[in-house]
């Protein structure tokens, strides 16, 4: 049962996609990391259920002046955004939220601006001794490649989640491959292009929930499942077409990994989570190396994905938390949980 406070409302903040990503379209791009408007409905629809007053709020520019008015009212914000949509220059939602002074779930400001930034996460990273890969940021097609990283690379945009950018073109294997990424990723995003070593191998993505985290069990990417001609990556192509077809079938839940293996994964989303002080809830994905078994982070997810099972089985944060045991709404319930508790 949810102790949320007696007579409030649960402020619920969200960006809602206005055109679904294709991977052929770079103007559909922007808002990969949106959700649509039928996902949006079906997780009010969860929280209502929970037993909650749910006061919808999407994360645009009107946003403050929404939360200063009805503060009186609100008890608690699921922060389910990253952005405050349409706002120049851009503006976290965790910043209005720290401004109005209200508690919400998630990362802090200054967490959530180093976590947007692959640049600077994979910078505090390296100085703390995480394995993360090394890595070059490019501000323009001028830039001169570090002669420490070898081809094959990886091009992505620096401040992206949801595999916005990033196509089979992106693993690169020389020069003029390299520099028609970079120009394609500082045109279609006005931001710089993160670029590091391409390696294929296995890859895991793994939940982590509360204050210590629990750890949902590990999620494994089927490479084998990827038509020949697609690289082994979390492409457009495979995240918005082939795990549509695909469903779970997709991957392997949990995955196939041994003790040792699995606390060499625990043990080093243990250490991303406190050295980037992530509170609540996230998604870590990483890569092993082929050659020597080494594991690397590539990413963090915060928030991570929260579509309901009736909308896709394959959202993988959800996916995980039901083999854990949580239904849908249990989930929400503990995020939301988990929140209100470190504000106690």
């Amino acid at each position: 049962m949810l102790d949320f406070p007696a007579g409030k409302k649960l402020a619920f903040a969200y960006n809602v996609r206005h055109a679904y990503p294709d991977p052929n379209k770079p103007s559909t791009f922007n808002e990969a990391d949106f959700d649509d408007q039928v996902t949006i409905d079906a997780i009010i629809g969860h929280l209502k259920n929970i037993g909650l007053d749910v006061l919808p709020l999407e994360a645009d520019i009107y946003a403050e002046e929404f939360l200063t008015k009805n503060k009186a009212q609100i008890g608690f914000v699921l922060n389910y955004s990253e952005e405050v949509f349409a706002s120049d220059p851009k503006i976290y939602m965790a910043e209005v939220l720290e401004r109005v002074g209200l508690p919400f779930s998630g990362c802090s400001l200054k967490t959530q601006k180093i976590i947007i930034n692959k640049g600077e996460m994979k910078r505090l990273m390296l100085i703390e001794n995480i394995s993360t890969l090394p890595y070059q940021v490019f501000e323009s097609t001028e830039e001169i490649l570090d002669e420490r990283l070898k081809y094959p690379l990886i091009v992505k945009p620096i401040a992206r989640g949801s595999s916005a950018g990033i196509t089979n073109k992106s693993v690169v294997n020389t020069q003029e491959e390299l520099t028609e990424q970079v120009k394609f990723i500082l045109e279609t995003f006005n931001e710089p292009a993160l670029i590091e070593p391409f390696i294929n191998g296995r890859e895991f993505s793994i939940g982590m929930l509360g204050n210590p985290p629990e750890f949902f069990p590990t999620i494994e990417p089927r490479h084998d499942k990827i038509p020949k001609g697609l690289h082994h990556i979390d492409s457009m192509e495979i995240k918005w077409q082939l795990e549509d077809e695909l469903g779970i079938n997709y991957f392997n839940l949990p995955a196939e990994v041994d003790d040792e293996l699995r606390s060499k994964i625990e043990n080093l989303c243990t250490q991303t989570w406190k050295v980037l002080e992530i509170r609540d809830f996230c998604r870590i994905d990483l890569r092993m190396d082929e050659k020597d078994g080494n594991l690397y982070v590539l990413d963090v997810n915060s928030p991570p994905g929260l579509v309901p099972p009736e909308i896709t089985a394959t959202s993988y944060f959800p996916a995980a938390a039901k083999v854990k045991g949580y239904d849908y709404e249990t989930l929400l319930s503990k995020v939301i949980g988990a929140g209100l508790n470190r504000y106690k």
